[in-house]
Parts: C-alpha cells; sequence; structure tokens
C-alpha cells in the first residue's frame, strides 16, 4: 500500500480554511485588512499573510494578491517593499469593508521603521518569505507586568496535548491525535517550549479559521541547550540564538558566563523557564566555541546546534580500548575462510574506516564467485554494553566538511573492525555465483575471516579500468564488467537514475577552503555501488522469504515510497516551461518517463536545477520494518547491511540476519521499529548538519574572491531575490530583484520566472547569468551577488541622469539581510 510522503510538507503548515462542510471558502478584504488593523505599526509580508489565513490553493493567492493591491491602491495599507506591507494610518480600519475612496498615496509619507534585523527565509518556486524580527538582548514581552492577565488566559477551556513545531518566530503549531486540526499558539503563549517539545494545551477558539491555543504546561522538553552568539554588557550577558525559528534570549548572569566573552560563539544550557512571558529564560554557558564567525568555533557551533557529540563517555571508550585485536583459532574455525582468495577495498583515498571489501574467484564450472565482505562490527559491540548503548543513540556517523563525527571509537572504527590491507579481519558476508553477464545463480551468507590484499582508493581502480593496466587490473576490469550488466538489468526493471551533484573541498592545515570542486562519479564508484547494492537487496530478499505467511520474520528495511502524485505534477510542470514533456498518465512507466528526461536535460543549463527538483519530488527513503520496497531503486525489498561501523540499521540487520541463520525464532517487531524510527530522524539531523558545514565553507571561501565575476545559473525565485549556482563550485547567492539593473522585477510564479515591467524582460529558471561577488556573511551562512549589467554605456548613463534629476525620490531600498537556502545534499539510498 502506498503511504503519501509527508517529508517535504510538515503537518505545521499552514491548511486552508474551510467550511464546515469541508469546501474552500474564498479570502476576504475584510479578513486581509483586520490582520493589519488587529497590530497597528507591524509590518507583514505576503508569507505571513498567507500562513495566518491559512492560504493553500491558487485561487486563494490570487484573492489576497487582488485584495493587497485593492487595499494599497485606496490607501489603506503602505507598501513597503518587495512583498512588505503595512497599516498606513489608524482611520483607515474604519473604511475596511466601505469601497475604496480611490485617495492618492501621499508623496510624504514614509514608512514605518521596522523594529530588528528582518531574516527572510525563501522558499521554492517564489512563495513568498516569512520574515523573522529578531529581539534584540534583552528584550520584554508586552504584559510583562500584568501576570493576571496570564492566570486568565491559563484558566477554562478544553485541554489536549501534542508536540510543538515552529513556524515562525512569532507562533508555532501544535500536533496533536486530539485535534483534526493543527493549533496555532503565539509565542507568548508557549511557555517558552521549542521545537518537538510535548505540551498540555488549553483551547480557546480560533482565529482567522484556524483553532488557537494556549501552552499551559510543558510536559517533556527535547533540548534544554541553545546555541548562540554572546552579548555581554555591563557583566551581563544574553545569548541570541543561530536557530532563527527561536523566540527568545537567553539571560546569562555574570557567574554563570564562566569566562565567555563578548562575540563569541557559545553553548548555553537553560536552567530556569520563567512563568512570566515578559521574562527571559536563565541560562549558563556550558562551552564557549570562539570568535564567531572562525572556522573552528562556527563548526562547532554547527555541532552543538545539532546536538552532535564532540567526544565519547570515558566508559565507552573504556570498554573499546578492552577490546583484543587478537582473533582466536576457536573463532576462526566458526567461519568460512576467505583468507586465501583474492580480495581487495575501493574507498575514497582519505577513508580510514574500511568497513566493505570484494573478493572474486573464479569456480570450476566457469562462473565467478564475488564475495562481498563486511566489516562484522557486532561480534565486538554486544547488546547491553556501552558500546551498544552509544551506537545507537549516534545511530549514524556524521560527515562534516572538515572531520567526521564517528558511531564507533576510533579504535573500532578505524583499527579492529577496519578491512585494513595485510590483516585478518572478520567480516560477515554475502557471496554470489554469477556469470560474466551479471546473471545470478547462487548467494551465501554467513560469517567469515578475509585477508585484504590491497586497498585501493578510487581514483587508483579507475586508473586500472582505463589504462588496463596495474595489479589486479584483470579482476577490478571484470568486476567492472559484471557491475555494468547488473546496473542496466537495474535500469530496465524501472530505477531512477537522478542524482544530486556532491560538493567537495580542497582545505589548508587550518581548515580554510582552497577550492571548492564537484566530486565526479566514475565507473570506480559504481562499481562498487552495484555490488552493495546487489548485497543489501539479497539479503532483504532472504529474511523476506524465510517465511511464507504473515507475520513474516521482522528485518530492517530500507523503504523509498512512490512519489506524491500532487508533486509529481507540479514538477512536470515546471519541467514543461524547459520543453521537457513528462507523460504521467502510466503509473508503471513513470519510472523511465524520469530517466528519459535525466537523459534529455545532460549538459544543458537546466540540468542541475531539474535533476536537484526532481530527487527533491521523491518520497524521502526511510527505516522501517516494513517491506514496502524501495521505489527508487525499483527493488521490492531492500536493507542497509554494508556499512555498520558508520550506520546503526545495519548493525540492527547483521544482527536479526545471524539470528535467523543460527535458527532462532521471530523477533519482536515493536522495539525494532522504534530502533528503526530512531535511525531515520538521527540521519535527518546529520543530513542537515552536512548541509550546514558545507554551506558555511561555501560561504567561507566565497568570502575571499569578493569583487570576482563568475558564470551562473538561476537556481530560485522568490518575490524579493533571485538565486544563482556557480557553475563551477554550485555555491549559491542571492541576486535582490530591487538590484537588477535596467528594470523592476516582479514575480510570475505560476511560470517560475520574473518579468520586467517595463522592458517586459523574462529571466526564468535555469538561465545563465554573469554575476559579481558582492558580500559573503559566514555569521549568516549567506552570499550576495550582483548581476553584471551588460548594457551600453550610453543606457547607463541615460538611467543615471534620470535617477539625479528624480533627487533620489523613487529609488528603492535594499531589502534587510536574508537566510540563504540550505545547501543541496545527495539523496540517501
Amino acid at each position: 500500500m502506498k503511504r503519501k510522503d509527508e517529508s517535504s510538507a510538515p503537518r505545521a503548515a499552514a491548511k486552508a480554511i474551510r467550511s464546515p462542510k469541508g469546501e474552500r471558502t474564498p479570502v476576504t478584504k475584510t479578513q486581509v485588512f483586520r490582520i493589519f488593523a488587529d497590530n497597528p505599526g507591524k509590518v507583514f509580508s505576503y508569507r505571513q499573510l498567507s500562513r495566518r489565513l491559512g492560504v493553500t490553493t491558487k485561487e486563494q493567492r490570487e484573492e489576497l494578491f487582488s485584495h493587497l493591491k485593492a487595499l494599497r491602491n485606496s490607501s489603506q495599507l503602505t507598501h513597503l517593499q518587495n512583498d512588505d506591507y503595512r497599516l498606513t494610518d489608524a482611520s483607515a480600519f474604519h473604511e475596511a469593508t466601505e469601497p475604496a475612496s480611490g485617495r492618492k498615496t501621499r508623496k510624504n509619507e514614509a514608512p514605518l521603521a521596522r523594529r530588528g534585523g528582518a531574516r527572510p527565509i525563501e522558499t521554492e518556486f517564489g512563495q513568498g518569505p516569512v520574515v523573522h524580527r529578531r529581539r534584540e538582548a534583552g528584550f520584554d514581552f508586552p504584559d510583562a507586568d500584568q501576570p493576571e492577565v496570564a492566570h486568565r488566559r491559563d484558566s477554562g477551556g478544553e485541554t489536549i496535548t501534542g508536540i510543538v513545531s515552529l513556524a515562525t518566530d512569532k507562533y508555532a503549531f501544535v500536533v496533536s491525535e486530539e485535534s483534526e486540526t493543527d493549533v496555532r499558539v503565539f509565542t507568548d503563549r508557549l511557555k517558552f517550549a521549542m521545537q518537538g517539545d510535548t505540551v498540555r494545551l488549553r483551547l480557546r477558539g480560533s482565529r482567522d479559521g484556524r483553532p488557537v491555543g494556549d501552552v499551559v504546561e510543558v510536559l517533556k522538553r527535547q533540548r534544554t541547550e541553545i546555541v548562540g552568539r554572546l552579548y555581554v554588557q555591563g557583566g551581563i550577558g544574553f545569548v541570541k540564538p543561530d536557530n532563527r525559528k527561536l523566540y527568545f534570549d537567553v539571560f546569562v548572569p555574570e557567574e554563570n558566563l564562566h569566562d565567555a566573552k563578548q562575540g563569541e560563539k557559545v553553548l548555553v544550557r537553560i536552567t530556569e523557564f520563567p512563568n512570566d512571558h515578559g521574562r527571559s529564560p536563565v541560562g549558563e554557558v556550558v562551552r564557549s566555541f570562539g570568535p564567531a564567525g572562525e572556522n573552528e568555533a562556527e563548526i562547532n557551533a554547527i555541532m552543538a546546534e545539532f546536538g552532535l557529540p564532540f567526544e565519547f563517555p570515558a566508559a565507552v571508550e573504556e570498554e573499546s580500548e578492552a577490546i583484543p585485536d587478537v582473533i582466536g583459532e576457536a573463532e576462526i574455525s566458526r567461519r568460512r575462510d576467505f583468507r586465501s582468495i583474492t580480495t581487495f577495498t575501493i574507498d575514497p583515498a582519505d577513508a580510514k574506516d574500511f568497513d566493505d571489501a570484494l573478493s572474486i574467484q573464479q569456480l570450476e564450472n566457469g562462473h565467478w564467485e564475488i564475495g562481498v565482505h563486511i566489516a562484522d562490527v557486532t561480534h565486538y559491540v554486544r547488546p547491553g554494553t556501552e558500546l551498544e548503548h552509544e551506537a545507537k543513540h549516534r545511530a549514524t556517523s556524521v560527515y562534516l566538511v572538515d572531520r567526521v563525527i564517528p558511531m564507533l571509537p576510533e579504535r573500532l572504527s578505524n583499527g579492529v573492525c577496519s578491512l585494513r590491507p595485510n590483516e585478518d579481519k572478520l567480516t560477515f558476508s554475502a557471496v554470489f555465483e554469477l556469470d560474466e553477464n551479471g546473471k545470478l545463480y547462487d548467494s551465501w551468507f554467513g560469517k567469515t575471516i578475509i585477508h585484504s590484499d590491497r586497498r585501493f582508493s578510487y581514483e587508483e581502480a579507475q586508473e586500472r579500468i582505463e589504462t588496463k593496466e596495474g595489479d589486479y587490473a584483470a579482476e577490478i576490469n571484470l568486476l567492472n564488467d559484471i557491475a555494468k550488466k547488473i546496473c542496466a538489468a537495474r535500469f530496465k526493471k524501472g530505477a531512477i537514475s537522478f542524482e544530486t551533484q556532491e560538493v567537495k573541498f580542497r582545505l589548508d592545515a587550518e581548515g580554510k577552503p582552497l577550492g571548492v570542486y564537484v566530486k565526479e562519479r566514475k565507473d570506480a564508484h559504481k562499481l562498487i555501488e552495484e555490488f552493495m547494492l546487489l548485497a543489501n537487496r539479497k539479503v532483504a530478499e532472504f529474511v523476506f522469504r524465510l517465511k511464507a505467511r504473515k507475520p513474516r520474520f521482522t528485518m530492517v528495511y530500507r523503504t523509498h515510497d512512490a512519489p506524491d502524485p500532487d508533486r509529481l505534477e507540479n514538477f512536470a510542470l515546471f519541467a514543461k516551461k524547459f520543453g521537457h514533456t513528462l507523460d504521467l498518465s502510466n503509473p508503471k512507466k513513470l519510472s523511465h518517463e524520469l530517466n528519459d528526461l535525466s537523459e534529455e536535460v545532460i549538459g544543458k543549463p537546466e540540468q542541475n536545477v531539474l535533476q536537484t527538483l526532481a530527487v527533491r519530488t521523491m518520497a524521502k527513503a526511510k527505516y522501517t520494518t516494513e517491506p514496502l520496497g524501495h521505489f527508487g531503486l525499483a527493488f521490492d525489498h531492500y536493507s542497509h547491511f554494508t556499512s555498520p561501523i558508520r550506520r546503526y540499521p545495519d548493525m540492527m540487520a547483521h544482527r536479526l540476519l545471524e539470528h535467523y541463520l543460527e535458527g532462532g525464532k521471530n523477533v519482536e517487531v515493536e522495539p525494532i521499529e522504534e530502533d528503526c524510527k530512531h535511525s531515520s530522524e538521527r540521519e535527518k539531523v546529520a543530513a542537515n548538519a552536512e548541509r550546514a558545514s558545507i554551506k558555511y565553507k561555501q560561504v567561507e571561501f566565497m568570502s575571499n574572491v569578493i569583487g570576482e565575476t563568475f558564470k551562473g545559473v538561476v537556481s530560485g525565485l522568490t518575490e524579493w531575490g533571485m538565486f544563482v549556482e556557480i557553475e563551477e563550485n554550485k555555491c549559491e547567492g542571492m541576486i535582490r530583484l530591487s538590484e537588477i539593473p535596467g528594470d523592476f522585477y516582479e514575480l510570475d510564479k505560476d511560470n517560475y520566472r520574473i518579468v520586467g515591467q517595463r522592458t517586459k524582460r523574462i529571466i526564468q529558471f535555469g538561465d545563465e547569468m554573469q554575476v559579481v561577488v558582492k558580500a559573503a556573511n559566514l555569521l549568516d551562512r549567506t552570499i550576495d551577488f550582483e548581476l553584471v549589467d551588460n548594457r551600453p554605456d550610453s543606457v547607463k548613463r541615460r538611467e543615471q541622469d534620470e535617477r539625479e534629476s528624480r533627487g533620489g525620490r523613487g529609488g528603492r531600498s535594499s531589502r534587510p539581510e536574508r537566510e540563504s537556502r540550505g545547501s543541496k545534499g545527495n539523496r540517501r539510498r
């Protein structure tokens, strides 16, 4: 049964306004205006209005734009810049439901000063930004001196329990099984609850068609530690969180600063959550990472922001050191011995944890026996130990740009378990009998011992493939030929070929980026990948078929659902703008349609944009005990078996397979499913941390090339800016629409393009651009570009003369600093 993927549309997202019967209701001008009338002096963006009104459909968006335009033309609202609006004056409230008066905008009417630094967060396809207005250090909430007001709001009404999902720094949603609709809670009614916290909520009616409530009690806090920048005044500190969805600063008394200094990045632990929402939580500095903006400080801050560990507990290290590295004869006798068979590893040049090796020998019948040998981590990491507890908690190794946060201590990951050359190693193996055409005749699974003859880097193996010369060149080329045939069969059955590009860095000894490049996947990479896929698939199929009837034997599966039809339709419409047609009428041919598109775009400007969006359109892979299959790989059953040094689900799969091979009974499913969910969540955290570190390093690299010109392609559009990705290094920055020379551009979101108001010039996704690096902000991890102005000098002079003749009137101010989009990471299979 297909399950709808909600990974890109969390439940916290606003739902459409609906009538009692469930039909969508129109957005009225009165509803729009009342938001401003209830908040005189506040600035609202289009996205904020959409959230408040629950706008989701095209019709509702058009209605909202129409009402904003009408209210602006009638001078009831003032259009500040791009998509920001505010109430023109208080008297306009009485005109809300009356016909437009036609009053012209006053010439000298100045925009209301905006409080704090706004940071719009961009979204795909130009949907408007969410504007964060960060509080200054020591900011107090309104009504701070009226505790009786808060008391009245906490009394009466139905209560429910749910999980907090922060949407902006102004309000959150509480997701509860007791409510069909997510409940909006404004931040001054959250009792300092944060993302993921479990709360008890009191409902108090509705607003803008959505239920509204107040948090009565925070039942469980996910985290009490926050990463941010420290500001110190008069011996008193405030920490402003890096996470822009956090809506409060943390007060740090002088005695709790622990020698941390002004401007440093710190990890602060909250020790007191006040009952009065007008006060700030109190905390103490747990760790200082050094001056904000410096490499070590920022990378360590990323680790702390995502809850990544800095070291292993002492008890874990002690257990690791106590493990013997000598293999006893009794253990060898229990295993199938592959030490005399040609075996080697192929890994990145800088790898130290070798968790897979390949062996090859020809059988008497002319077929080839190919062994996929995986480090036998579970032989050393036993249930109930501190090592096991820590591995389960971490669930995955995390690969930041300049360091690895391993799942297992170094003595295991790089030593005892690592399949280093010229050493006997314990392995868990999948052994296959294949012919030279890749046809599979037999499979065997079990515990083994190997002796790797050679450690190849990918570059060395690729050299053997290209030159056909060097040690083990014959074996590597035979494996490569078989891998290509297995791959071809996989794609014939419907595997998807879309992949995003992986960014790599050349770093100096201090971790400073000297260069940025795109990792190229060659035959050596694909060779290893195909045999790992084969092992993972056959292990999953073997366990699935052990029992013919339900309940099947419990197993850890890696599953991937088919794409959501609505998202796929949107992607097809987008691809059509570039002249590419996707036929979605036959679901069985969907993978072939996507693969054809992938081949069509190779070498074209829109290649990376379309391939990246295609991957985003796909469902997210996850771990589960349900054998739902893997759409992207076109496998009915698939597991993760081949990387137990760096992934806990692989350790789980090893234990389950060993248990069943020894004749064990079915394993209880619930604990395994819980571990699968935990591993999936930790994988997401790891991916986000990796993207954050890549983005930081990209910004750091671009800070050294300010003023230089690069060729790029348009990779994103919003109401306020155009994102451009540099072709040679995939660094992405923004050009404000107000700063594009020669015209003022507006977003045509239905066609994924911007259009000049006067010239009607069209700029759309995939268009090539020449850009100059204008700024790179390490603290905000943002890059600003400006468009190279290739217009004739006479046109530029005429435009300058016009500006001077106007005396500067009518010019557009630049938009405040914004948060840049996250760096794109590879899809994890």
